[in-house]
Formats: C-alpha cells, sequence, structure tokens
C-alpha cells in the first residue's frame, strides 16, 4: 500500500478545495490531486549562458514525471552567474544568493507542502544554494547537473571563459592587447552550460554525486547532450519512486558522505569553493562534521588522481569521457565510506560494482597519481585562528615557504592600481582585507582580479597574497592564501596587519604567521576601528547583519 503524502488533504476540506480551484484553472485533472506532487526547481535565466537551456531541460523532466505517475511543479529562483551578477554591489551579491536561492525553495515547497523535489543544478552558486534546501527541508531530492558549455577557439588555440577572465586582467597592466581580449570574449562560448574547466561549478556538480544526491556516472556532463538528458529521464521516475520509498537527504548526507565528497575534490583538485558550500550543506542539514577539519585529515591521504584545467592541462570533455565523477569515485573505493546511502536506494559499493575507469591516464588509480602533495591546503595560525585555504596546484614549488614585508590594502582597486604603479615589488605579501562575508559583504571585492592582475604584471611567483576574501573556482596561480578568517571586518588578526610587516606562509607547517610581538597586536587591537559598513539597504544588508562565518559555512544565521 502506497504511504501517505503529505501534499494530500482530505477531500472537500479548505486546503483540498481551494487547491483544486486553482489546480484546476491551471489545467491538472482533478484525480491528479492524490498522486505526488514534486518540485522542479528551475533557475532559468536570460541574463546568463549557464541557466539558458534550463527551461528545455524542465520540459523533458516534466514529462518523464508525469509518465512515472506524478504531478510536476516548476517552481524558480534567483540565478547568480559571477561574471553578471558580479557587476553590481562591488561583486557582493554573488555569494549572498546562494542562500537567497535556499529561502526561495523554502518558501516554494515547505509553503505549498509538496512531496519532494529535482533541482535543476547549473551554475556554482545555485548547486549549494539548492544543495542547502535539500538538508533543510528533508523532503526527497534529486540533483541533475545540466551540464557545461562547449568552448571556442581564438587564432587557432583553445579558449574558455578562463582564458578571457584572465587576459582581461592582464590588459589592466598593460601585458595583453584590449583588442585580443575581445576577440577572445567573442568566440570563448558556443553554448549554453556552465563554465568548462573545474571551477566551482563542475566541482560542486561532482560534489552532488560523491554525496550521493545525483544519479551514479551523471557528472560533469556536456550540456544538453543526448546522454545528459537520459540522466533527467533517469532523474524524473527516479524521483517519484524516491517519494514512496520516503528516501530523504539526511539519510543520505552522513558524515560518511561528506568524508567522500571531500576525498573526491583533493582527487581532482576542485573549486576551494567546494569547502564552505559543503560546510553549509551540513550545517543546514544538522550533521555535526567540520569539513575544514575533514580537508586537512583526508589532505595527505589523497593524491591528486586528475588535472582538469586550471589545475593542469588536461580538459572537462576528456575527464567526462574517462568516467567523471564515478571513475574518480572507483579509484578512490578503498580509501571511501562505501556503506553510504544514495538517491539509487543503494549503497556507494552497490552503485561503483561493475565502475570502470575508461582512461586511466586522464583518471589515474592511488598508486600513479598526478601529484602526491595536495591541491588544496588548509593553513591556520595566528593571521588565521581559524582557516584559511590555499590552491597549491599540482605544480612543485621551488619553496613552499614564503617570508616577506606586508603591503596592505583594503579594496582590489587599490591594489590594481599599486600594480600599475609599480609599488608591488618581488618579495611583497600583498594583504587586501575587508573582502570577507561582512566587510564584502559575500565576500565581494574582486579578490580574483587582483590575483590575476599579478600574474599580468609577472609577479605571479615573486610575491604571495593574503585575503579575506574567497576567489573564482577558476583562480589556481601564484601562492594565495584566501577566505582568510575571522575575517578584517570582525576584528581579525588580518585588521591588525601593517605595511612592512613580515609575514610567513608555509604549506609544509600549514602555518600563516604574522611575525608581530603579542603585546604590539593587542595595542593595535585597542586602536582599531571597525570600517564603515557598505550597502546599509537592502539584501546586501540583510545578508551582513546576519550571515555566519567559517564554521557554518557562512549560512545565515538562523533563530533558536
Amino acid at each position: 500500500m502506497a504511504r501517505p503524502l503529505r501534499s494530500n488533504f482530505p477531500r472537500g476540506s479548505y486546503l483540498w478545495a481551494v487547491r483544486n480551484a486553482q489546480w484546476q484553472a491551471l489545467g491538472i485533472p482533478e484525480e491528479d490531486c492524490e498522486k505526488p506532487k514534486i518540485a522542479i526547481v528551475n533557475s532559468s535565466s536570460e541574463l546568463a549562458s549557464c541557466f539558458s537551456h534550463l527551461d528545455g531541460v524542465a520540459a523533458v523532466l516534466k514529462a518523464a514525471i508525469r509518465a512515472a505517475g506524478a504531478v510536476p511543479f516548476e517552481i524558480r529562483t534567483s540565478a547568480p552567474s559571477d561574471f553578471i551578477t558580479g557587476a553590481g554591489g562591488r561583486g557582493a551579491y554573488m555569494l549572498a544568493t546562494r542562500d537567497l536561492i535556499t529561502n526561495d525553495i523554502e518558501v516554494a515547497v515547505e509553503g505549498a507542502q509538496l512531496d519532494g523535489m529535482v533541482c535543476l543544478a547549473s551554475c556554482d552558486k545555485t548547486v549549494p544554494g539548492q544543495l542547502m534546501a535539500a538538508a533543510r527541508l528533508n523532503v526527497p531530492t534529486l540533483v541533475v547537473a545540466c551540464g557545461y558549455q562547449p568552448s571556442g577557439e581564438y587564432r587557432g588555440r583553445h579558449v574558455d571563459i578562463e582564458d578571457v577572465f584572465i587576459q582581461s586582467m592582464h590588459a589592466v597592466t598593460g601585458s595583453v592587447p584590449v583588442d585580443d581580449v575581445i576577440g577572445m570574449s567573442r568566440e570563448a562560448i558556443r553554448g549554453p552550460g556552465v563554465c568548462s574547466g573545474m571551477g566551482t561549478a563542475n566541482s560542486m556538480h561532482i560534489v552532488c554525486e560523491a554525496l550521493g544526491m545525483a544519479l551514479p556516472g551523471s557528472t560533469p556532463i556536456a550540456a544538453n547532450s543526448e546522454r545528459m538528458m537520459a540522466f533527467v529521464r533517469e532523474a524524473g521516475a527516479r524521483i517519484v519512486q524516491m517519494i514512496w520509498d520516503d528516501l530523504k537527504p539526511r539519510d543520505i548526507l552522513t558524515p560518511g558522505a561528506f568524508a567522500n565528497a571531500v576525498r573526491a575534490m583533493l582527487a581532482v583538485g576542485g573549486s576551494v569553493n567546494s569547502i564552505k558550500h559543503l560546510q553549509a550543506v551540513a550545517t543546514e542539514g544538522e550533521c555535526a562534521v567540520d569539513v575544514y577539519r575533514l580537508f586537512e585529515e583526508c589532505a595527505s591521504q589523497t593524491p591528486v588522481l586528475s588535472a582538469v584545467r586550471p589545475v593542469g592541462d588536461g580538459t572537462i570533455e576528456d575527464f567526462e569521457a574517462a568516467g567523471g565523477a564515478a571513475a574518480v569515485l572507483k579509484q578512490l573505493e578503498s580509501r571511501l565510506d562505501t556503506g553510504v546511502m544514495t538517491v539509487t536506494g543503494r549503497t556507494l559499493a552497490e552503485n561503483l560494482a561493475g565502475q570502470t575507469v575508461a582512461d586511466d591516464d586522464v583518471i589515474r588509480p592511488l598508486d600513479r597519481p598526478v601529484a602526491d602533495s595536495p591541491a588544496i591546503i588548509v593553513l591556520r595560525g595566528n593571521l588565521a585562528p581559524d582557516t584559511g585555504i590555499v590552491k597549491a596546484g599540482i605544480i612543485e614549488r621551488k619553496s613552499r615557504r614564503f617570508t616577506g614585508p606586508a603591503i596592505c590594502f583594503d579594496t582590489s582597486d587599490a591594489a590594481l592600481q599599486a600594480l600599475r604603479d609599480g609599488a608591488i615589488r618581488p618579495g611583497h605579501v600583498i594583504v587586501m582585507r575587508g573582502a570577507g562575508v561582512r566587510g564584502g559583504p559575500a565576500m565581494g571585492g574582486g579578490a580574483s582580479r587582483v590575483v590575476f592582475g599579478i600574474d599580468g604584471a609577472g609577479l605571479g611567483d615573486q610575491v604571495a597574497m593574503l585575503t579575506d576574501g574567497h576567489l573564482s573556482g577558476l583562480v589556481c596561480k601564484g601562492l594565495v592564501v584566501a577566505e582568510v578568517s575571522p575575517e578584517a571586518a570582525t576584528g581579525g588578526p588580518l585588521a591588525l596587519v601593517r605595511d612592512d610587516d613580515t609575514i610567513t606562509i608555509d604549506l609544509d607547517t600549514r602555518d600563516l604567521h604574522l611575525h608581530v610581538e603579542d603585546h604590539e597586536l593587542a595595542a593595535r587591537r585597542a586602536a582599531w576601528q571597525a570600517a564603515p559598513p557598505m550597502f546599509d539597504r537592502g539584501w546586501l544588508k540583510l545578508y551582513r547583519a546576519n550571515v555566519g562565518d567559517t564554521g557554518s559555512g557562512v549560512t545565515l544565521v538562523r533563530p533558536d
């Protein structure tokens, strides 16, 4: 016998009658009111190519859900794209929209008491926003990765959005002609989908599969491909059975699942942004895991097995052809918690049975990795009592320790101007602060622009950088410590650094140290005053006032 559905109310009751009236007007037959009611979470938008294909995907999914005996309801959320939404609010709307998406979903799904949802995952903030909502609401949920975009060529060479981003900042320092940037921008994107490298979007798509929240073998995937559409149809049938089985996200999002996702990210050298996003999902799901500690603990046991741009020279197309996330998990199988449950209703071990790796040069075995040293390193120290994060990449550095005098900036514009003026010199440790979740707010402030500006100025191997802001998932250049926490805006140690203070970054000891005596720091702290807050109105004001620290994954603080 089918279990009761929370979306059903006694026939003829107030809630039944008014819903029936609304749905009759939408052409939904009365008998369908007893079927499972499923939200299709669609972040469609005409502002960016990342989302431009989702309406077509939703149509295929609707048909599959109806065929499986349920009723689909398409709902919409905000749709942030860093390259579009980052124009306003000094970039602050990008991360802040992640939590807005979570609340968009709660209002629609919980308010209507729908039975489950399928989330169409695209650009990088939509994925964690959807996973956070799944963890919070705990109704049967399946995530469908909607694919990466095709790239182009410029003057006979491959070009993608990463190249446009990097070269546009090189143009700021005069090392690349503006006409070349214009030419690359015309050719970089040849269709819909997310950035084609191992940036935050593809990293988070892989996270969904590693967590067990996406169908096995479905990430990463070319947008609008036949293979992607086959998974969309499979998802439509599977979500209906998940509802009847009452298989919920918190059955899947266990400590073991988070550890598996962390290992997957380390193995592919994924985006550092995946750390805070995974922590945010754990926070929303009330799962007692410290994702930052997991990255520290798993780093020495998890070599880099694949090197897709920007970590290496590999392509996402070759990575997909080699078996994608499923192949990475297969290579990691001996180090994973394979007893965890997944959206298939089977354990990870059962999903991996029979899984093969199509090309073990692209996705390597544990005994023949691309690199033994971790591509992502979590630092701590008197400058980062909580955390700081380094995307070390796979290139072996001449020295894994950097010591130099600080040169401090409170905005990315000031740092870029100093690059133009030659004020930043070899040996400097650039401190760019006021770009954290409260000071930015929302980690806006353009830290990635400064990193690429440094690279364009030819200083990438000669300086280091610290910031309480975050980096684009496409950044893997130079020695940069991001998301230094506590942030400067709340009086974190980064706020107390002065020009010419000596700073040491040590990747081997994982230490970030400011060489200033404690009594001097105490005097500076006594004299410190917070900068006036930016954006003292609207959504960014609400976000700044309520956002938590890195320990929560910078989620919005919820009332007790």
